[in-house]
């Protein structure tokens, strides 16, 4: 069986458009990685590019997707809302058909290395790849960003894995871990709340004894003039995407708050989408793109294709 992994590099840029294409240009020319979906933010100035391959593909194609990063993103003059420690802030590798966590700690490891080695900067093994359980919380990874970890990282307990006991002057440091299909997930509110976003975000987060696999925080996204629940859904088996907007809507509604509309960063397992259509009562006997139009209506899903389901994307990329 062809071993296939997925990784979904976080890189600290979203204003710049000529950038994310470079970024974007760097995986495309690897023969063998597919660059599944890109998306970018301009308040969280942050791009999010998902690609999928064999292994060697994907190291590939990440390294030189570094290497543009290097060159073009500073640390020094970057800012916005998405907490940050370097210009690839995070790179997760994540286990498709015939890879194991196993093999995908394993590769975080080899690239951790790899660009430390490379490129000079710090980097932090998080999730199953953690050396430590201080370190499998990407939050704890970040605390400081990249502004406080300028003068923590020499501190005990705050030195890198690999590379140097410093920040890179510009690109910062870098996290690199192995985890499962992550969903990142964002509700906006029909409000410029941006306080009440951050309660809404405390209360469902399972940190603060809400949903379990949910961590969530609240944002102002000055190009929709709303303030927004972001959320990274760790486990949609365990807490499905229907029963988090279900929770999001109660919150806000206790407060008079309506919920306009919800976005999905990058891709969705399948079956997360399936999921939230049995749950919105569509039948079983429709298409599969017509229910995956009924999730869609469900989660008023901003912006939403068929195409951002992980496997339709990757099937519709090898084909190519």
């Amino acid at each position: 069986m062809t071993k296939l992994v997925e990784s979904v590099p976080n890189f600290s840029e979203g204003q710049r458009p000529e950038v994310v294409d470079k970024l974007a240009a760097a995986i495309e020319r690897v023969p063998g990685a597919h660059l599944l979906d890109r998306t970018s933010d301009m308040s969280h100035n942050r791009s999010v590019l998902t690609l999928a391959g064999e292994p060697a593909a994907v190291l590939e194609a990440l390294e030189r997707a570094v290497a543009v990063a290097v060159a073009e993103i500073d640390m020094e003059r970057q800012s916005g809302e998405h907490p940050r420690i370097g210009a690839v802030d995070v790179v997760p590798f994540v286990p498709l058909a015939g890879t194991s966590m196993a093999d995908c700690i394993d590769l975080a490891a080899t690239f951790g290395a790899t660009v430390a080695d490379r490129f000079h900067i710090p980097v932090y093994l998080y999730g199953e790849a953690a050396t430590s359980p201080s370190r499998q919380r990407l939050a704890d990874v970040r605390r400081g960003q990249f502004e406080g970890l300028k003068t923590q990282i020499s501190d005990p307990g705050r030195e890198p894995d690999f590379g140097p006991a410093r920040v890179h002057p510009s690109a910062g440091a870098m996290a690199v871990g192995a985890r499962p299909f992550l969903i990142a997930y964002n509700i906006n509110l029909d409000s410029r709340d941006v306080e009440l976003a951050k309660r809404i975000a405390r209360r469902i987060r399972e940190s603060s004894g809400g949903l379990p696999r949910v961590q969530a925080n609240g944002f102002w996204i000055e190009e929709l003039q709303r303030a927004q629940v972001s959320m990274n859904l760790l486990d949609f088996r365990t807490t499905p995407i229907w029963l988090v907007w279900e929770a999001v809507r109660a919150e806000a509604a206790a407060d008079g708050v309506h919920l306009v509309e919800s976005e999905l960063i990058g891709l969705a397992p399948l079956a997360s989408l399936l999921d939230v259509a049995d749950h919105a009562g569509v039948s079983q006997q429709l298409s599969r793109e017509d229910r995956l139009a009924g999730a869609a209506g469900f989660l008023k899903l901003r912006d939403f294709s068929p195409m951002q389901a992980l496997e339709l994307r990757l099937e519709s990329a090898r084909h190519k």
